[in-house]
């Protein structure tokens, strides 16, 4: 009997995941039944009766015209009632942009032979030219002390440098004099830039994403192209795009600015065009802009362009200089001084030769956007924290090897290890998530979903990398000054977390918002059909369909059910990955199973309410991009060759991410309106307890302990960040954070003769540290080479961890007279 359950139970998980047919469930009801039943010792009226529970139903669902009238027509008038109808606009955000591994998550059943498959990300040598001198050469120009308290800008020759060196035109085809860069060699320029100074970074960033060249280069006219390209290119035009309004902020579509369709002058002449009225905030570059990206609502009063009075929202492009545009003071962004400010117009005529794309695309401003947003969200922004959290990274660690509390260096703390730990993991993810995601616009994907998840996490963990940092730097780091490597860095993180969609709109409307829609393998199509107005043709598409997605549903029940049972070691992984991070894979996959099920359940119990519900969406959302974040970061163990040692880093960061995962399916459920489902679903995702850990506290151990190691793991961590020369703070740090290892052996070889007397006990100060040397030289304890290379550390590590100090005024005047003197000269 116990066996005739369990072949029960088996048989039918087993048909759940393989997606069988009504006729083939019947089958396997039948010999389950009179086969089964007698060697079970089941009487026949038991057996009969069973026959008629599991036959009746399935035999409803087998028989079409049965199935039709009795189970499709009814769902397909409840399924009108309850789903709302989408708007326009919403269609637009949830169609735009294209469905890639997201997808594959969403799918319960993720494919990662196509993950990784791709090739790694790679520079051409040009690109990697580019990098290692021009890049380089810019980073040597600047740095957010400079710019901040000396210019409140970058200098003149850094933005003439910029222009001339094409650094505003690295997306722009070669036959418009850009360099045609790929995604990818994008990331690594805002990155190596972001991680020496804010300013440089961000004039380089908003030219190359969201902007006039972006929306040309897809929707422009040739004409557009061939006046507009070349310009940008060579730095004649400085671009910027004004999309945000006051009273809209990150709603898109509720754009107040109009233009009224009407006739007027251009150049001597009666043209059909817009007075355009707008008032935007928080528009960067639009202080030095001379040309003017502008997204408008287009009304059409008199039908001069058809019989649509309202088309929609539309972007043009107007010169700076035209008559009635109003260029506004700057913003000040939290100490950041990237030109940002804000632009205004009043009944301002411009012709609709300056539409973007033409009369063509009037009222298409809004799709334009959505698929163009991708690539400031998927590259820009994480390129950018990225940056900055690997120069958080270098100089925290950097600091915790060499300064010493209680005769001890702070980074053997367990506390500081903690902090340290956490550090790396999310810095190993992060690179990992902003490499993949460039991967996939190189791929010629338009990844809205993965952009948003990209935006919001890779800012996230870099607030929290950047505040762990100054948690351990302490005094210096609040602190302001030259040698301090983080305060900007903290000052600015809220600007990201803001910019391009704020994170809490991100997270909560956007992330599965349109994810759940865009990337689930039935719902748009469900909507599609409850949509067409022909009904027996809306009826047989619909039934394909209903009975399509309750099998995914029932698959991913089984998947879900399987791998909380066997904690992932029954569901497939990848025949490719390393034999260390296959658990890995299947986690995952268990996972995603157990979201595209929370899926579907909650879209049934909410219907066209859960977009109203943003707790339920925020962490649903989470559960997604956890797996893309984990995803990502196998992929880069995998393209790294599989190194060893850096496996502690991948270790913390995949368990991390899945116990967050975890977390946020246990909220769901525990929030969950129905109790009775709430369990049910806890009992298929997780019938063995909750399995996801945190990262232990070995785990972290290791993880701190190669981060303040000189080595490759190190070097892979914070590879294509800038690394300054000569006197400066951080510079310093590197060269004695490099020396550790020789200091400290020799430290060990001293402790005998410290502890017989002979020598004093080592200074804790670096700089007492010299007297200690000489006297250890002169005393015939150390060479004249070791003498040497414990003095290059007392000096570089005493350089690094002083706290900068100013006169009374704090040295105003100097920087005052400084700034005469430069511009007397220019």
């Amino acid at each position: 009997m116990t066996l005739w359950i369990v072949v029960l139970v088996a048989g039918a998980l087993a048909l759940m995941v393989a997606r069988a047919s009504a006729w083939m469930w019947l089958l396997a009801e039948a010999v389950w039944i009179w086969l089964g039943g007698p060697l079970a010792g089941i009487e026949l009226p038991i057996m009969v009766l069973l026959a008629i529970l599991l036959f009746a139903p399935t035999l409803l669902v087998a028989i079409d015209s049965v199935r039709l009238s009795l189970i499709t027509r009814p769902a397909l008038d409840t399924f009108r009632r309850i789903m709302p109808r989408m708007s326009a606009t919403e269609r637009d955000a949830i169609e735009a942009g294209t469905v890639w591994w997201d997808g594959e998550l969403f799918s319960g059943r993720p494919d990662w032979q196509r993950l990784l498959d791709l090739a790694p990300p790679r520079l051409t040598p040009e690109e990697q030219a580019f990098l290692d001198h021009e890049v380089e050469q810019l980073c040597a120009m600047v740095s957010d002390w400079d710019s901040s308290v000396r210019h409140q800008d970058l200098p003149p020759e850094a933005w003439q440098f910029i222009k001339d060196r094409g650094f505003l035109g690295m997306i722009i085809p070669r036959q418009y004099g850009g360099k045609q860069f790929s995604a990818y060699m994008h990331s690594q320029v805002i990155m190596k830039l972001s991680s020496r100074c804010s300013a440089a970074a961000i004039s380089v960033m908003v030219p190359n994403s969201l902007g006039p060249a972006e929306l040309l280069l897809h929707y422009g006219t040739q004409a557009q192209k061939d006046h507009y390209l070349p310009r940008l290119a060579q730095g004649l035009e400085i671009p910027c795009f004004a999309l945000t309004s006051p009273y809209a902020g990150s709603d898109a579509a509720a754009i107040p600015d109009v233009g009224v369709v009407c006739r007027g002058i251009h150049d001597g002449q009666e043209t059909i065009g817009f007075k355009v009225t707008w008032n935007k905030r928080y528009i960067t570059l639009a202080p030095v802009a001379t040309v003017l990206g502008l997204a408008f609502r287009v009304r059409d009063p008199e039908r001069l362009l058809g019989d649509d009075p309202e088309p929609g929202i539309t972007c043009a492009l107007i010169p700076t200089s035209h008559p009635g545009v109003v260029t506004g003071r700057r913003h000040w962004p939290l100490n950041a001084v990237f030109q940002n400010g804000p632009t205004s117009g009043h009944e301002v005529f411009i012709p609709m030769e300056w539409v973007i794309g033409g009369l063509a695309q009037v009222g298409r401003g809004w799709r334009m956007l959505m698929e163009c947003l991708a690539a400031g969200r998927a590259i820009s922004l994480p390129s950018s924290n990225v940056g900055f959290s690997k120069l958080a990274v270098r100089g925290t660690t950097a600091y915790t090897a060499m300064r010493r509390q209680f005769k001890v260096e702070i980074g053997k703390f367990e506390g500081v290890r903690e902090a340290l730990a956490r550090m790396g993991g999310n810095l190993y993810m992060i690179d990992a998530t902003r490499r993949l995601s460039a991967l996939a616009v190189d791929a010629g994907e338009k990844p809205s979903v993965i952009s948003a998840i990209s935006k919001y996490h890779v800012t996230e963990r870099g607030r929290t990398i950047v505040n762990d940092g100054m948690d351990v730097i302490g005094g210096k780091g609040i602190c302001m000054g030259p040698g301090n490597f983080l305060a900007r860095a903290y000052q600015q993180i809220p600007i990201a977390i803001t910019v391009e969609g704020a994170n809490i709109l991100t997270r909560c409307l956007i992330i599965f918002g349109q994810g759940a829609i865009r990337c689930h393998p039935y719902v748009l199509r469900e909507l599609a059909a409850a949509a067409d107005d022909n009904h027996e043709r809306a009826t047989q598409e619909f039934d394909k369909l209903l009975f399509g997605h309750l099998s995914f549903a029932a698959a991913n029940f089984a998947r879900a059910f399987i791998g909380g049972l066997s904690h992932g070691w029954l569901l497939p992984a990848s025949a490719r990955a390393a034999r260390q991070t296959r658990r890995h894979f299947r986690a995952v996959t268990h996972l995603s199973s157990a979201l595209a099920l929370l899926a579907d359940v909650c879209m049934a119990v909410f219907g066209g309410t859960l977009k109203l519900r943003e707790r339920v969406s925020g962490r649903l959302g989470d559960v997604l991009s956890q797996l893309y974040l984990v995803s990502a970061t196998l992929k880069r163990f995998e393209d790294d060759g599989r190194p060893p040692e850096d496996l502690p880093l991948l270790e913390w960061s995949v368990r991390d991410a899945l116990h967050r995962a975890q977390e946020a399916i246990v909220e769901v459920l525990h929030n969950f309106p129905n109790p009775v489902i709430a369990l049910a679903l806890r009992l298929a995702i997780f019938p063995l307890g909750l399995i996801y850990r945190k990262p232990s506290d070995a785990l972290g151990t290791a993880v701190a302990r190669a981060m303040q190691t000189p080595g490759a793991t190190r070097e892979r961590l914070l590879c294509d960040g800038y690394v300054p020369q000569g006197d400066d703070p951080l510079a310093a740090g590197e060269r004695a954070f490099a020396l550790t290892p020789t200091v400290q052996l020799l430290e060990q070889r001293l402790k005998p003769v410290i502890k017989e007397g002979q020598l004093p006990a080592i200074p804790q100060s670096l700089i007492e540290m010299k007297a200690w040397n000489a006297t250890a030289f002169e005393r015939g304890f150390i060479s004249q080479q070791e003498l040497g290379l414990l003095d290059a550390f007392a000096r570089d590590g005493d350089q690094a961890i002083q706290v900068d100090d100013f006169a009374p005024d704090f040295d105003r005047k100097e920087i005052v007279d400084l700034e005469q003197a430069r511009r007397l000269v220019v």
